[in-house]
């Protein structure tokens, strides 16, 4: 009895809801991921073989290059807390719009005297400005106690949970400063801090 011959068809699969997922996921990416900002200045950072990820969260930067202090903290509630502290104790009063700026500014090193102005400048401008740095003066008065110790209060306040705080500085920066920096911490009972590396091999 002849066998009945099954006609061969070309097999076929349906790639659409694959590509769909993939777009999704890239979009998903895309939209989380958080974007590096630039430093106000260049730091070549020392090299270090420990490794430890900096948290996303409840944490603060001093970055110290040329010989100034920057500052700034993650958060935008954070920093508008922190804002609104240091406008009340310095006597300063702030726009709307220049604390929806400041919530935007990830690092800065400009006197609270000057800051109104410095928001004041479009997104775009603020990086091409030249910043003097954070008043950090043991003697004298010193703005980057007040951002510290305001950062701190804000984000416990807010978050209930303590600020981690990074020293980011040049590997070539002059002692005194970096002294200073630690000394102003050391005035909040601050012992305790993270300094930021680049990674370097094992010998």
């Amino acid at each position: 009895m002849p066998r009945v011959k099954v006609a061969r068809k070309s097999t076929a699969i349906d790639m659409t809801a694959m590509c769909d997922v993939a777009f999704l996921l890239l979009t998903f990416f895309i939209l989380s991921a958080k974007q590096k900002t630039q430093d106000p200045v260049k730091a070549a950072i020392p090299a270090s073989t420990s490794v430890q990820v900096l948290p996303e969260h409840d944490f603060s930067t001093i970055l110290i290059g040329n010989g100034k202090v920057f500052f700034g903290v993650e958060g935008t509630d954070v920093r508008k807390q922190t804002l609104q502290t240091m406008a009340a104790k310095y006597k300063i009063s702030f726009t709307p719009d220049e604390i929806n700026a400041f919530t935007g500014v990830e690092s800065f090193g400009v006197s609270i005297r000057q800051l109104k102005s410095f928001l004041d400048l479009p997104a775009s401008e603020r990086s091409k400005v030249a910043q003097q740095g954070i008043q950090v003066d043991t003697t004298d008065t010193n703005e980057l106690y007040d951002w510290v110790h305001s950062a701190r209060v804000a984000n416990v306040f807010l978050h209930n949970k303590p600020l981690v705080i990074a020293i980011k500085g040049d590997k070539d920066e002059e002692y005194p400063t970096v002294q200073k920096v630690i000394a102003t911490l050391q005035k909040q009972k601050v012992d305790r801090f993270n300094l930021i590396t680049s990674l370097k091999s094992a010998k």
